[in-house]
């Protein structure tokens, strides 16, 4: 499958055309918003300023007038974007570099969906701390609201399927709230990986209805002994769990009701680590520890969307707009995602051997000096370059979470801005302790 092809052909413009929302001829179109709205998110530069820029440069090229400098049209432009239009594009996009990812990329012919969660950090206002309060641990007025976000990624291509948003706390906001939301995303025969806090007697029940298999280390919460069940090898053997006699507060008594009485799983232990699973047999433990310690791709995605794209801080001032450019960094990842397969395709190698940075990085200099889809000579160029950096293969590597390097030493704002500029004007400077 060519998915270079794909994104250009006539399946996925027939969708952009139908999300389109009616508009009037304008400076900025929706299909031009959308482009440099994606732009942002590929770029160090982040601002609308540096955009509009762009876009008189591009219309200056092209021997068309050149728009405002003012960044008023072009934030206004972004606001009429549909949400819907994104997160869709989003979701087709990944849907099919996931669906039509080459067999010999998946795991035994099946296609693995990870699953886990992270924080995003949003900017101070009024409106997103409505929607997205700030951690109580935060004094007010110094604090920063804070986005829950759950998402689901393909193993084979590092796609984004689907994520789910909601604030830090409530209910139906915790990590597995917001995961209950994405499970219509898994089809009869896939597999599900994720860590210990995904283990547990409802999440794999409601999986197995789906016919879907997991692979799970087991929660800490869980005493494991390998005395009982059917033994099948060393620290190896099939267990029955039996349903808890709490109803979880999100579960209604019918809900709780149609769970079966008992769950019949696998318990392996490799090394330190037990791992939990719905595939009894014809699956080796080896090849069990294997595939789980591929989990860990999902942590690299995570930094590739948070540090690479820079998602860490949210710079939208309202839920909708915050919200929105969630969606266009999943869908810019996405179409990164999508070079990196047809480069891997072409060379033979699995995309996941190939560096997210570096393709984020050629891609980004070979749209400046407008060589993107210009000769199909270009993209060979494009697709070969960004196969030959390949990732290191560290199969076991441990680093401690911790910084060498230390920042820079500055005072800590510990009162709002106004009541500090207050004090500075008072004192000539501001002092260490609230006040």
């Amino acid at each position: 499958m060519d998915f270079f092809n794909v994104l250009t052909g006539p399946q996925l413009l027939e969708r952009v055309e139908a999300l389109l929302p009616e508009h009037r001829e304008r400076q900025y179109p929706p299909t031009v918003t959308l482009s440099m709205f994606l732009k942002q998110a590929l770029e160090q530069d982040r601002s609308c300023q540096k955009a509009v820029n762009g876009w008189i440069a591009q219309r200056v090229t092209e021997g068309l007038s050149a728009p405002s400098a003012h960044t008023g049209a072009y934030s206004k432009a972004r606001k009429r974007l549909p949400v819907e239009m994104v997160s869709t594009l989003a979701h087709e996009v990944g849907g099919l570099l996931c669906g039509h990812s080459s067999v010999g990329w998946r795991w035994r012919g099946r296609t693995v969906k990870l699953a886990d969660g992270t924080g995003i950090s949003m900017q101070d206002t009024p409106e997103n701390q409505a929607t997205y309060p700030q951690p109580s641990s935060q004094a007010e007025g110094v604090g920063f609201p804070l986005m829950r976000f759950t998402g689901l990624i393909c193993l084979s291509t590092g796609a984004v399927l689907d994520v789910a948003m909601g604030a830090h706390a409530g209910k139906g906001n915790s990590e597995l709230g917001l995961f209950r939301r994405l499970e219509s995303m898994f089809s009869a025969g896939d597999v599900m990986l994720a860590d210990a806090l995904y283990c547990n007697y409802f999440l794999i029940a409601r999986l197995q209805a789906l016919g879907v298999d997991a692979l799970l280390e087991q929660h800490g919460s869980r005493i494991t002994d390998f005395r009982r069940g059917q033994r099948l090898g060393a620290r190896d053997h099939i267990v029955n769990w039996r349903k808890p006699k709490a109803r979880p507060q999100w579960m209604t008594r019918q809900e709780y009701t149609a769970f079966p009485a008992e769950l019949t799983v696998r318990e392996v232990k490799v090394g330190t680590r037990v791992l939990v699973t719905t595939m009894l047999r014809k699956v080796s433990k080896r090849e069990l520890n294997a595939l789980y310690e591929r989990r860990w791709n999902i942590e690299l995605d995570f930094r590739s969307i948070k540090t690479t794209l820079g998602l860490e801080v949210l710079s939208c001032k309202t839920p909708r707009m915050s919200e929105k450019e969630v969606w266009i960094y999943m869908l810019a990842y996405n179409l990164i995602r999508l070079l990196m397969a047809q480069a891997a395709l072409q060379a033979g190698v699995h995309p996941r051997q190939l560096s997210f940075k570096h393709t984020v990085q050629i891609w980004t200099e070979w749209t400046v000096r407008g060589l993107a889809g210009v000769q199909r000579l270009h993209n060979e160029i494009l697709f070969r370059t960004i196969a030959q950096l390949r990732v290191g293969n560290r199969p076991g590597r441990i680093e401690p979470r911790a910084r060498k390097r230390r920042p820079k030493s500055g005072q800590w704002l510990k009162v709002p801005r106004k009541k500090a500029r207050r004090q500075v004007r008072l004192y000539g400077y501001l002092p260490n302790v609230a006040a």
